[in-house]
């Protein structure tokens, strides 16, 4: 039986009080790649230039850190592309040397300029791809991961994990991260086994959900907080402080840019 890594809805969501997804339609998402899983190469996006892309392309023969976010997310997604971006940096890594970061949106709706907006001032340069793409090429993708997800039509949003993947050179998937226990460190482990093609850490399915909390109010919703009730309060409570410190501070970078 497959451990539990996370069983945590987690999500900075300003002002709203009711999350419009059923219990049951939040325990579908999760992540959870299975044994053997390789993303398709030949998968085609477009990238912030406005040029086509393959993931091939993108890997460029490297090992690669996968992000797959809502460009348009007021929640977790901008902290955890700051915790990611830090991380790297931490790693003594080089973008475009030693490894590829590609930040792939789940959202068919996402523009360009969403995208650009999202990872403005925190990414870019050589080795760093931020993609979209259309509904069959993000599902293929997300499907061959393992990334399971549940569109919130009331709330024009995406309940989405709240993790990261990295890849080998040729797309196999090697370690499953959780996007707020990245550290430094694990990262620069998880991309020397990506180097050398070593698969492990897939044996548990992260459920840290980017959904269904109120940051204003800093309160769960109904229907989330069954689910959180083997945490205590004082985990919440961290946890909670410590993403909302996270999103200022991407919310800041993104300003200054």
């Amino acid at each position: 039986m497959r451990r539990p890594i996370f069983i945590i809805a987690l999500a900075l969501w300003p002002g709203l009080a009711h999350a419009g997804l059923t219990e049951e339609q939040i325990g579908h998402v999760g992540f959870d790649p299975p044994q053997g899983a390789r993303v398709p190469l030949s998968l085609q996006f477009r990238a912030v230039s406005g040029d086509a892309v393959t993931l091939r392309d993108a890997i460029d023969g490297r090992p690669t850190l996968l992000l797959p976010a809502d460009f348009t997310c007021k929640q977790i997604c901008g902290p955890a592309l700051t915790i990611a971006s830090s991380a790297l940096q931490q790693t003594g890594f080089i973008a475009g040397r030693d490894y590829s970061l590609v930040v792939v949106g789940i959202d068919p709706r996402d523009t360009i300029e969403d995208a650009r907006r999202f990872t403005q001032g925190q990414i870019g340069g050589t080795g760093t791809s931020v993609l979209t793409g259309s509904q069959e090429t993000v599902a293929a993708l997300l499907g061959a991961i393992g990334y399971h997800t549940e569109i919130d039509d009331n709330h024009d949003a995406i309940a989405h994990p709240a993790a990261f993947v990295t890849l080998a050179p040729d797309g196999r998937v090697v370690r499953a991260l959780s996007s707020l226990a990245l550290q430094p460190g694990d990262l620069r482990l998880a991309l020397l086994d990506a180097s050398d093609g070593r698969i492990g850490g897939l044996s548990g399915r992260i459920a840290l959900l980017c959904y269904g909390f109120d940051a204003v109010h800093g309160i769960y919703t109904r229907r989330i907080t069954t689910v959180l009730q083997i945490f205590g309060a004082s985990t919440v409570a961290i946890m909670a402080a410590f993403v909302g410190l996270m999103l200022v501070r991407s919310r800041r970078r993104g300003a200054s840019a």
